[in-house]
């Protein structure tokens, strides 16, 4: 990958929450979120404890990893106005929001793996990028990278999924484009969707890839999702998305959620002026 400075979930101290008057941090949907700290795999998470609501998710939409799933991303990104940003100083990137089964599970602290089991539900790949990695290592990401000199965002997505996973796609499984995000580190981002299917064997590149986790399309329309942080100075909050226990943040969390939006709820929501945690500006 030759994308830097790209933000991702973070294994570090966790921003500044929105208050309510108990103490309690609020999420998006006003409801109290604790967090806590615990170690998982020799690496500290922010550990949460799950509002308790009911399930936002909309009445017959099947989230297996079959046709009418398949059918659905594709109709409705077919409708979305990609909010485009125009081409200037800044440089360009392409990211993947890989739709693929479950499998054996997410590998994450409160989504384990199951072995032996597995799930055709979907899910999106997200992963943790290497220890050994310059910039922003450890840290969760979509597989993605610099968009190179005559391709275009679907080209460079398809090619860094398949440097990074080994996970060879043809341009036949593109579903379509989210909103440009731009970046306070001087990119803008590209998200392009794609359909995996089952990606049973996936080998990912151990120069830039600690872990592959198949993030479950259930975790995204969690009732407590997203966490929204506010902090002095700031015009818009810090967005997270809630995953298993811990958490991923902006902008990859932002992606996530407009996908959510977008895709599953058939929802207009735009995601671009939400503000990135510090720890992804450089």
């Amino acid at each position: 990958m030759k994308l830097t400075g790209r933000g991702a979930g973070r294994q570090g101290p966790a921003p500044a929450p929105g208050v309510a008057e108990n103490g309690m941090e609020l999420s998006a949907t006003g409801l109290p979120v604790t967090t806590r700290w615990a170690r998982s795999g020799g690496a500290q998470w922010p550990r949460m404890t799950r509002a308790a609501d009911t399930s936002p998710i909309p009445p017959g939409l099947d989230l297996r990893c079959r046709a009418p799933l398949q059918a659905l991303v594709r109709e409705r990104l077919s409708r979305w106005p990609v909010q485009a940003l125009a081409d200037d100083e800044r440089l360009r990137a392409a990211v993947v929001l890989a739709l693929a089964d479950e499998g054996e599970g997410a590998d994450l602290p409160g989504l384990p793996l199951r072995p032996g089991h597995w799930s055709d539900r979907a899910a999106v790949l997200v992963t943790l990028r290497a220890a050994s990695l310059r910039a922003h290592a450890g840290q969760f990401a979509l597989p993605g990278g610099r968009i190179d000199a005559g391709e275009t965002p679907e080209q460079a997505a398809l090619r860094e999924l398949h440097e990074e996973l080994g996970l060879a796609l043809p341009p036949q499984a593109v579903c379509g484009r989210l909103d440009d995000m731009p970046t306070r580190s001087g990119y803008v981002i590209t998200p392009v969707v794609v359909w995996a299917g089952v990606a049973r064997d996936l080998r990912p590149h151990v120069a830039e890839v600690a872990r592959v986790h198949r993030l479950p399309l259930t975790e995204l329309l969690r009732p407590d999702a997203p966490l929204l942080d506010v902090a002095a100075g700031q015009a818009h909050p810090t967005l997270r998305m809630p995953v298993g226990s811990i958490w991923i943040a902006a902008p990859t969390a932002a992606m996530l959620y407009q996908f959510r939006e977008v895709c599953l709820l058939e929802r207009a929501t735009r995601v671009a002026h939400f503000e990135h945690p510090r720890f992804a500006w450089s």
